[in-house]
C-alpha cells in the first residue's frame, strides 16, 4: 500500500478545494511536478473531493439543521436557501453534461492549468479593487437573477486552474454579495456540484476497489479522503477569517507566483 502520494494529494485537496486557487489544478500540477500517473489517480483524485465536501457539513451541520426544520415548517427563508442553490448548481449541471468530453480533455494539460491560475489571480486583484459595493448579506437574501448570475460565472472553473470557488467568489462580488456571504454561498453551492461531477465521474470510470482495475486501490482512496477532511476543517475556518479581515488579495498573489513558478517549471524539464 502506498501511504506517501495519498497523503501529500489529501493534502492537496483538503488545502485548495475551498480556496480561489483551483484544487482540480493543483491535483493536476502535483501529478505532473511529482511524475504521477494520471490515469492510476483520476478516481481517487475524484472521490477524496468528498472528503472535503464532508467536512463543509460537519462545520456547517447547524446551517442545514436550521434550513431542514425551516423547509419542514414552511419558513420562506429557508426556501430560498434551498431555491438559491440549486438555482446557481443549474448551469453547471447543464454544460457540465454537454461538454463533459471536452471538459476532460482540459484536465491532461498541466500547462494550461498554469496560465490559469495566474489570469485568474490578476482578475481577482481586478474584481476585488472594482467590482460595485457589496450589499447583499446571507444565502437565503441573495436575489434569485443573482443567484442564476453566479451560477453562470461557476462554469468559468470548468477550465482547469480557474477555479470553481474562485470564479463563484468574485462572480458573487462583482453581483453585489458581501464577502463572508460570498464564500459561505460558494461553500455551500459545491455540495451539490461536486456530489453530481463525482456520481457523473464514477459512473464512467470503474471505482478501484480491486486489484488490478487500476494501480489506486481502496486502501489509499481511504488515505486520501481522511486527510483531505481533516485538513478542509482546518482551513475552512481560516480562511472566512481571513476573506473577513483581508480580502481576497492574498490568494491572488499566490495564483500568480505559484502559477508562474511552475510554468518556468514545466518549461525547464
Amino acid at each position: 500500500m502506498m501511504i506517501l502520494q495519498p497523503v501529500i494529494l489529501g493534502i492537496v485537496e483538503g488545502l485548495t478545494e475551498f480556496l480561489p486557487v483551483s484544487s482540480t489544478g493543483h491535483l493536476i500540477l502535483a501529478g505532473a511536478l511529482l511524475g504521477y500517473d494520471d490515469a492510476a489517480w483520476a478516481t481517487f483524485d475524484i472521490v477524496i473531493q468528498l472528503g472535503a465536501i464532508l467536512a463543509i457539513v460537519v462545520l456547517y451541520w447547524r446551517t442545514f439543521m436550521a434550513v431542514l426544520m425551516g423547509l419542514v415548517r414552511g419558513r420562506p427563508e429557508s426556501i430560498r436557501f434551498v431555491r438559491n442553490i440549486l438555482l446557481a448548481f443549474l448551469p453547471a449541471a447543464v454544460i457540465g453534461l454537454a461538454l463533459h468530453k471536452k471538459i476532460e480533455a482540459l484536465l491532461s494539460k498541466p500547462k494550461l492549468v498554469c496560465v490559469a491560475l495566474i489570469v485568474g489571480g490578476i482578475a481577482i486583484l481586478i474584481i476585488e479593487r472594482l467590482a460595485r459595493r457589496q450589499t447583499i448579506s446571507g444565502v437565503a437574501d441573495v436575489p434569485a437573477r443573482t443567484t442564476l448570475g453566479i451560477g453562470i460565472v461557476q462554469c468559468l472553473a470548468m477550465i482547469p486552474g480557474v477555479s470553481r470557488s474562485g470564479a463563484t467568489i468574485m462572480g458573487a462580488l462583482s453581483l453585489g454579495v458581501e464577502r463572508r456571504t460570498a464564500a459561505e454561498f460558494s461553500f455551500f453551492l459545491a455540495i451539490p456540484t461536486m456530489l453530481g461531477a463525482t456520481v457523473v465521474e464514477l459512473a464512467k470510470k470503474p471505482v478501484p476497489l480491486a486489484p488490478g482495475v487500476v494501480h489506486v486501490g481502496a486502501s489509499e482512496i481511504a488515505i486520501g479522503f481522511v486527510v483531505s477532511f481533516l485538513v478542509a476543517l482546518v482551513v475552512v475556518k481560516a480562511f472566512v477569517g481571513i476573506v473577513t479581515k483581508h480580502g481576497f488579495g492574498p490568494f491572488a498573489w499566490y495564483r500568480i507566483v505559484a502559477g508562474a513558478g511552475a510554468l518556468a517549471w514545466l518549461l525547464m524539464r
